[in-house]
């Protein structure tokens, strides 16, 4: 996400503490098209890389809200160059739908001076090839509030309204502790800087693990937009994290509650079966040179053990509450299989 438009070979890594750019294009998609861009099927265009645990949250959510038809998805490559997220995984090189080689081209085409990075994910308006937004805290509550019109029957509540003030307290701690607190460990500048990200980096993730050591999930009986967001960097820990970013006190799998909330949630529909582990180690071992400068990637870890038994159901709760989980991918959208461990549907 914040990373983008450095390119393979940047530098990602400040002097000091890293601060991450936090002004995104803050348009928004409603019901009553205050922003100028009403809730439409099939006029927009959401723009992902499975790499991204950012992104990953915008395809986690969109899968269990069952917008597929209404909001169509395309997925850049693992990799970036100097100029953007590239289409490179489509046969011509180019997103089938906005005809463009990067996303940098639907950013530019609202603003043909953008000045900030080239994130994903995106959400691009398909009949103007303009970029509406990349705020993607925001979009992902959006998809639940605004498209309520078109979720599909069964679709869970992701952000209800009696819950809100919770899961918004939790999101801000884990925003800041742990989602973005893995970057502020590996794109630290200092020894200070990095020490001081690790400290509060796994303090947090001891407080999480004394949370969900006897509930099942984050807020609630039931999954929502705060297990969605804690669920992108968690599987992203041992990957990535643990030995790139220097977050390496535990791997998630010696932490015992969390790791069993993180494979409870790789193996509920919608989540592990977003998840493309070759991409994600592509992106990060590749992409950031200032860190690991040989671009090599490593072979490792095991990812079998993502699919042994987590007994969290003994806490009670449901994944879908009420509600049913969504249909598998669409044969387009599936991940390769050879990228992931695949929970049995």
């Amino acid at each position: 996400m914040g990373e983008d438009g450095k390119g393979t070979g940047g530098k990602y890594v400040e002097p000091g503490e890293f601060k991450r750019d936090q002004n995104y294009i803050t348009t928004r998609i409603t019901a009553d098209g205050r922003d100028g861009y009403p809730v439409e099927p099939g006029r927009y265009r959401l723009v992902v890389s499975r790499a991204c645990p950012w992104a990953n949250r915008l395809i986690i959510v969109r899968r269990l809200l069952g917008l597929e038809d209404a909001i169509s998805m395309g997925v850049a490559g693992p990799t970036h160059d100097a100029r953007s997220w590239t289409f490179d995984l489509d046969p011509d090189g180019r997103d089938p739908v906005l005809g463009i080689e990067r996303i940098q081209e639907a950013y530019f085409a609202r603003y043909p001076d953008y000045p900030r990075g080239i994130t994903v994910p995106a959400i691009v308006d398909v009949p103007t090839g303009q970029v509406v937004t990349n705020d993607y805290a925001r979009m992902s509550l959006d998809l639940s509030t605004e498209w309520t019109a078109y979720h599909r029957t069964g679709a869970p509540q992701l952000y209800p309204e009696h819950l809100r003030a919770e899961i918004d307290e939790v999101n801000a701690v884990v925003f800041a502790d742990v989602n973005n607190g893995v970057y502020r460990c590996g794109f630290a500048g200092s020894q200070d800087a990095y020490e001081r990200a690790y400290r509060r980096l796994f303090d947090r993730l001891d407080w999480l693990s004394e949370r969900l050591a006897g509930q099942r999930y984050l807020v609630g009986d039931t999954i929502t937009e705060a297990d969605v967001r804690l669920f992108t960097t968690l599987v992203r820990f041992d990957p990535v994290y643990h030995g790139h970013f220097k977050c390496n006190r535990q791997k998630l799998s010696e932490m015992p509650v969390l790791w069993a909330y993180a494979r409870d949630l790789f193996t509920t529909p919608g989540f592990g079966d977003t998840i493309d582990f070759d991409h994600i180690k592509r992106h990060y071992y590749e992409v950031h040179r200032d860190i690991n400068p040989t671009g090599v990637v490593p072979l490792g870890p095991d990812l079998s053990n993502w699919l042994t038994p987590h007994d969290r159901e003994a806490l009670g709760g449901s994944p879908f509450g009420t509600g049913t989980p969504p249909e598998p991918p669409t044969p387009t959208e599936r991940v390769n299989p050879t990228h992931t461990p695949l929970p049995t549907p």
